[in-house]
């Protein structure tokens, strides 16, 4: 039996594709393995966010290349799209389109012994069907709703190689999620390159998606992995305060506090507008956690611009940031703007918004200590177990406790240096 290693670059989406094309592997007998070790084939699904996941994507390839020279090296996804002349080391080559052919290019390839790159095709084309049954090794699961995305922002390259907006079948995400549930996990989370822009493209919005999948008996939490301010409009907002079984979190990105920088980054909405939505929101969940991406030393970012910024997420309370610096993609728009900053510049101010993102972190955190909560157990080891409640905090318990099961438990206390609380069981929750 051959074996094959996958190793998975970027995303959430990136992580679904995966999970599938695994599970379709191993249908067809092949053997999974850590990608760490010798295998007859290696899989390596990339990114091309930024820089940093270039040189990931190529360090991968060569890494596979250097653990068996005589290994068929598969790479798909962003990177190949942003770097159609990248060869080195590569036997089969797919972009963002038709990633479920790579078993008919690996059949050619094994017969032929002759490299197998498909064509990188501008436009992306429909909607690429996956399906899942289970998500090997995980209590919640993903599922792929939408590909795609036409905001176009000006540091961005992600539409460039994704291509425009595609829904998945209505019928066949609820079938999925259906499916999912059936099998065991409680909770379920959508994800896409422009999650919320899912039913452009189709007969279906995006909230009446949530209101149908809210409705299966069994599907505990549903988790939204990102959406934009922009689309949290009130046929969303009904629906979150219709039903709880839509978790108490929401990562929606800022990437700017500082009307000037979202102006320059093609961002649009400006901070007032963001501030009204959170308003509304926090009017229908209270507790509710909110994260966001930030990006810092955008070109032409004063100091004034970035202590701004730091000001803006302070007000608006977010429970944690996720921090980037700058990170220039070659054919957007930011290659033509001016003011380019120097990377000390955006490592420090990097810093600086960390330090801010754990003091939100902390102060929100320390809200809920004497508070009961509820815990979707996900590991249990060495005598303790680790879990996250609805709002993505994650915790843990001095007891060993069956996973993928829902327990109340008494926040206790913050452990030291770290952002996980510490609580008690107080009971198992009736799952109905």
């Amino acid at each position: 039996m051959k074996t094959v290693g996958f190793s998975t670059l970027g995303c959430k989406v990136n992580t679904y594709e995966s999970e599938y094309l695994e599970e379709q592997f191993k249908k067809r007998g092949y053997i999974l393995k850590d990608y760490h070790t010798p295998c007859d084939i290696y899989v390596i699904n990339t990114c091309t966010v930024t820089n940093q996941s270039d040189r990931k994507s190529r360090k991968m390839i060569r890494f596979c290349r250097k653990l068996n020279q005589d290994a068929i090296v598969i790479v798909m996804g962003c990177f190949v799209e942003a770097n159609p002349s990248f060869e080195d080391g590569i036997d089969i080559r797919i972009g963002n389109r038709e990633k479920t052919k790579v078993f008919e290019l690996l059949e050619t390839y094994e017969k032929t012994k002759e490299k197998q790159f498909l064509p990188i095709q501008k436009e992306k084309g429909h909607f690429e069907d996956m399906f899942l049954t289970s998500f090997l090794g995980r209590t919640r699961a993903f599922v792929k709703i939408q590909d795609g995305c036409e905001n176009f922002c000006t540091y961005c390259i992600i539409p460039y190689v994704r291509g425009k907006c595609k829904s998945k079948d209505f019928e066949t995400v609820v079938s999925e999620v259906y499916q999912l549930v059936q099998n065991g996990y409680k909770e379920i989370v959508l994800t896409g390159i422009h999650t919320g822009h899912y039913g452009v493209d189709i007969s279906h919005s995006f909230a009446e998606l949530l209101e149908t999948l809210c409705k299966i008996k069994g599907l505990l939490r549903l988790r939204i992995s990102s959406i934009e301010i922009t689309e949290l409009d009130d046929s969303f907002l009904a629906v979150l305060k219709k039903y709880p079984v839509i978790v108490d979190h929401l990562h929606i990105p800022l990437q700017a506090g500082c009307d000037r920088t979202l102006k320059r980054m093609g961002r649009k909405y400006d901070l007032a507008y963001f501030e009204e939505k959170l308003k509304k929101i926090r009017e229908i969940r209270p507790q509710i956690a909110i994260t966001t991406d930030v990006i810092v030393g955008f070109p032409g970012e004063s100091e004034e611009d970035f202590e701004e910024t730091i000001r803006t997420v302070s007000k608006f309370k977010f429970m944690k940031i996720h921090v980037f610096p700058f990170s220039l993609r070659k054919n957007t728009a930011c290659e033509k703007l001016e003011g380019h900053l120097d990377e000390s510049i955006k490592k420090q101010r990097a810093r600086q918004l960390l330090l801010t993102s754990s003091k939100l972190e902390r102060a929100y955190l320390e809200e809920f200590i004497g508070k009961e909560v509820e815990v979707l157990i996900e590991t249990s080891k060495e005598g303790k177990s680790y879990g996250h409640t609805s709002n993505y905090m994650k915790v843990v318990l001095n007891e060993p406790l069956e996973t993928n099961h829902i327990v109340s438990c008494l926040i206790l206390s913050i452990l030291e240096n770290e952002s996980i609380l510490e609580a008690e069981k107080i009971k198992e929750v009736c799952e109905v």
